[in-house]
């Protein structure tokens, strides 16, 4: 069992946040999956498609809107006989809370922390809400079939959900309509449990998808697809915005509550647990950092009241994407383990646990989220791209010590291709495969690399999709590891455990590429020729457009930092002793060697709290930096040291853009 071990934030490092101890159930990494193979019918991989039309032929549902639910349920997988966090089970999603208590990680009994009108009282599921229409007991009822195999077998499952949806109907005094937008009433209710605005937002998720169409391949290696249907609309949003307290900052037909974290004295000259700002008049917003919580919400939710704690601006709830809003965006929360980047951000807890995907990492969550970060992108300026919308992973380390300390969340599991896709800028090959930067972009359903940790050290994980892409010495699948000098000062190789950063990259990043060799490809990764499996035909990354940095004529190497500080003269006069020391980290760029870059930046600090209401000091320097994709994390480097080049190579196959043809200019952000 790994433990996680709350500690204090202090004044060095802001941003390192309480998570609770937790153990991580092997059960929900598991796939049961059921052998089938002896039965007579279509081909193995077509079974779950045709199981979707004989459902919906046997209880008059129109199989768009069946398969539409099942695709905002569960994307069609089914997890076999694994539950989710509130005991939903297969590609339904259909809700069984019977022995629930053993299989959900984490407290169980904590007591609930105060809340404001409209917020979830203890982030806590009401197991009782939560069923609604998608009620498994019910189901198995309606449909004559055992319980335990609508919890196990797709077919079944399929089957309970359009008895349900027939059922709900009927209810409605609706006829079985062939036409899908007559069952728009119905599809807003099968989720259960939400307000009026909730429900309208999930209704119109699952006719974007009947409308747009939706393809793919299952976790069980099941390939199905929803064709099209472009005459088919959600209904408009609603008139009137949910009602929320004048502090939220969200989508207007999103409801979000607020649950205050609390800016208090807790020491002679320190306040927490987040920083008042003016932003973004006083500094820009940068960043959108994703987290997932490590604990059940109910603890998060007591965390962020706990002023001696750390803070971050939204929590998401697993079981439906419900937001609360803890810290004004125009204030710094503590969430990152570095103030830099604390000060340009906004920080996003997603109930879970990096483990246990299936369990937490839910569509609904996901949705909400990126309907989320997409509103704060557009209205704050953020790129909706991986050097500006990434992971708490992705942190870079404000300094070399504080290295080892930094957090590994969301983790391999996080579907980054599926997230920018809800946010409407879609990772894809921007140049063709000879260009000199690639965009690491996985099929996230089939290329399941081996990691370990998830349940014991050592042990290996259960096969599972992935967004992360392991990094070799040579062309070589028993080459050794890249091995990361400043995650292991103490000389420790690299290992494939699912909280080992040091050698591996995540979808989305891009790099500059070193060296090509049959089905392998090199890039330039902390100082060092990187090498990962790309063959032609199942790539791991495609061509990308961009800019590059290397070390200026004449400089062997320039140094890397983890945060972009003004010069000391940038400084008011007396603050000499407390000025924030340059801390180069334990890479350097050679004069041989290019790293992605897709943003410049004037060094700056916020400077300590002061007390009071006023907001505390941006100092900006005119000092500039490049923020470069250096490995797993993001790093700086002077714009000083170092000159810009622009990548070359072909257009992307069926593009007439010219791949040689970088972004128009570097902002000065």
């Amino acid at each position: 069992m790994k433990k996680r071990v709350a500690h204090r934030v202090s004044n060095a490092v802001r941003g390192h946040r309480r998570i609770i101890c937790v153990t991580a159930s092997a059960a929900l990494l598991v796939p049961l999956l059921i052998d089938r193979s002896g039965e007579a019918g279509p081909p193995a991989d077509q079974r779950l498609q045709d199981d979707y039309t004989a459902a919906a032929n046997e209880y008059h549902v129109p199989r768009s809107v069946l398969m539409g639910v099942s695709y905002l349920q569960s994307r069609w997988d089914s997890h076999p006989g694994v539950p989710s966090v509130v005991g939903g089970y297969g590609p339904m999603h259909l809700v069984d809370v019977s022995g629930l208590q053993t299989q959900q990680p984490g407290p169980q009994n904590a007591s609930p922390p105060a809340a404001t009108a409209g917020s979830p009282a203890s982030g806590k599921e009401n197991p009782a809400a939560a069923i609604g229409q998608a009620d498994l007991r019910k189901a198995a009822a309606l449909t004559g079939l055992p319980a335990d195999r609508l919890r196990t077998d797709d077919a079944a499952n399929v089957r309970g959900g359009a008895a349900l949806l027939a059922a709900t109907q009927r209810q409605l005094g609706k006829s079985l309509s062939t036409n899908p937008a007559d069952w728009w009433d119905t599809v807003a209710r099968f989720p259960g449990g939400g307000d009026r605005a909730s429900s309208s937002v999930y209704a119109n998720d699952v006719f974007d998808v009947i409308r747009r169409g939706a393809h793919r391949t299952t976790d069980a290696g099941q390939r199905v697809s929803l064709p099209a249907s472009p005459r088919v609309r959600p209904h408009p949003p609603l008139t009137q915005a949910p009602p929320r307290p004048r502090e939220v900052d969200c989508p207007a037909d999103v409801t979000c509550s607020w649950l205050s974290a609390p800016y208090v004295q807790i020491d002679d000259d320190e306040y927490g647990n987040h920083q008042l700002a003016d932003r973004p008049r006083d500094q820009r917003i940068d960043y959108i950092v994703i987290h997932d919580t490590e604990a059940p919400l109910a603890s998060m939710l007591q965390t962020i009241q706990d002023p001696s704690e750390a803070s971050w601006h939204y929590s998401i709830r697993s079981s439906d994407g419900h937001i609360t809003q803890h810290v004004r965006i125009k204030d710094a929360a503590w969430h990152s383990g570095s103030q830099f980047v604390n000060a340009r951000s906004i920080g996003i807890e997603h109930e879970g646990f990096l483990r246990q995907p299936d369990a937490w990492f839910t569509e609904q969550m996901y949705r909400s989220s990126a309907r989320l970060v997409k509103y704060l992108a557009k209205k704050y300026g953020v790129p909706l791209d991986r050097q500006h919308i990434f992971g708490h992973d992705n942190v870079p380390a404000p300094t070399d010590d504080s290295i080892p300390d930094m957090h590994d969340d969301p983790g391999p599991f996080w579907d980054w291709r599926h997230y920018f896709d809800l946010l409407g800028a879609p990772l894809k090959a921007t140049a063709g495969p000879d260009s000199d930067i690639v965009m690491i972009l996985p099929d996230y359903a089939h290329y399941k690399p081996e990691f370990t940790g998830c349940r014991k050290t050592g042990v290996p994980c259960a096969p599972h999709g992935s967004s992360a892409v392991r990094l070799h010495t040579d062309p070589d699948e028993h080459a050794p590891l890249i091995q990361d000098p400043g995650r292991h000062p103490d000389g420790e190789d690299s290992t494939e455990d699912v909280d080992d950063l040091g050698s591996r990259v995540s979808a989305g990043q891009t790099f500059a590429v070193a060296e090509r060799s049959g089905d392998w490809t090199a890039i330039w990764y902390q100082g060092h020729k990187a090498w990962f499996r790309n063959p032609e035909k199942q790539p791991t990354a495609v061509g990308a457009r961009g800019r590059m940095v290397t070390p200026r004529d004449g400089l062997k190497e320039v140094e890397v930092f983890g945060r972009a500080l003004p010069e000391e003269d940038a400084f008011p006069e007396g603050d000499e002793d407390e000025l924030p020391e340059p801390s180069p980290l334990p890479y350097t760029i050679r004069a041989d060697q290019r790293y992605v870059t897709t943003s410049r930046v004037l060094g700056s600090v916020l400077e300590k709290a002061s007390g009071g209401d006023a907001p505390s000091t941006v100092v900006m320097g005119s000092e500039a930096y490049y923020e470069i994709q250096l490995g797993h994390r993001l790093a700086y480097v002077r714009a000083s040291d170092v000159d810009v080049v622009k990548a070359s190579g072909s257009a992307p196959s069926g593009s007439a853009a010219s791949g040689s043809a970088g972004p128009s200019g570097l902002s000065t952000r």
